[in-house]
C-alpha cells in the first residue's frame, strides 16, 4: 500500500481511554497482515520535544500540530499512522484534519468518567482528586474535553466493554473501510 496518502488512525480520547492499548492492538494486527506501522504517541512526543508544553489549548494546539506535521513527513514511508493522543478540542481537530486529509480516521475512544477513575493506569484522577493536579483534560472544570463531533467511528470503553469487544470494533472498521487483506 505504502503511498504519501497512507492512512493516519488519531486515536482520541480522556486518559484511560484506551488509546495506548488499542494502539498496540492495531500495531501487533497490521505487522501480522505485513503493513509497516508507525505508532506516534502523543505521550512520547511530549517527552521528547526540548520546549515542555502544558495542558492548555495553545500548548494542545502547538503539540497535536507537531504530530500532524510529523505523520505527513513519515506517510511515505509508512502504510498505516497510528496516533494515540487525547486531543480535546474540536477546532485543533479540526486543523489535523484538514493537514492530513485524505484518509484521516478520527476515531473516538468514549468512556465514562467512573471506568476512567477505575482503570486511572497513571493515577492522574486519584491525583485531580486529591488536589496535586487541578487541570487534568476533561475532569476539571477549567480544561475540558470535547467529544467529537465527526468522528468516523466511536468505540465504547467503558468497564461494561471488555477490550476485545472494542479491539474487534475497531479492526472491523478498518478492514471494511482501510485495509484489503494482502
Amino acid at each position: 500500500m505504502n503511498s504519501n496518502k497512507s492512512p493516519v488512525i488519531w486515536l482520541t480520547g480522556m486518559s484511560g481511554s484506551g488509546k495506548t492499548t488499542l494502539s498496540c492492538d492495531l500495531e501487533s494486527y497490521f505487522l501480522e497482515k505485513h503493513y509497516k506501522v508507525y505508532v506516534l504517541d502523543g505521550d512520547d512526543i511530549r517527552r521528547q520535544d526540548k520546549e515542555k508544553l502544558g495542558f492548555g489549548h495553545d500548548d494542545v494546539l502547538k503539540n497535536n500540530l507537531r504530530i500532524a506535521y510529523l505523520c505527513q513527513k513519515l506517510r511515505a514511508e509508512y502504510d498505516a499512522i497510528v496516533v494515540p493522543v487525547i486531543s480535546p478540542y474540536n477546532d485543533i481537530r479540526l486543523q489535523v484534519r484538514a493537514i492530513l486529509e485524505p484518509n484521516f480516521h478520527l476515531v473516538y475512544l468514549k468512556s465514562d468518567i467512573k471506568s476512567l477513575r477505575d482503570r486511572d493506569p497513571k493515577g492522574l484522577y486519584a491525583a485531580a482528586d486529591s488536589g496535586v493536579i487541578n487541570n487534568l483534560i476533561g475532569y476539571s472544570a477549567t480544561n475540558p474535553y470535547e467529544k467529537p463531533s465527526n468522528a468516523e467511528v466511536v468505540i465504547e470503553t467503558g468497564n461494561n466493554i471488555s477490550i476485545n469487544k472494542s479491539k474487534e470494533e475497531l479492526l472491523t472498521y478498518f478492514n471494511r473501510s482501510i485495509f484489503i487483506d494482502k
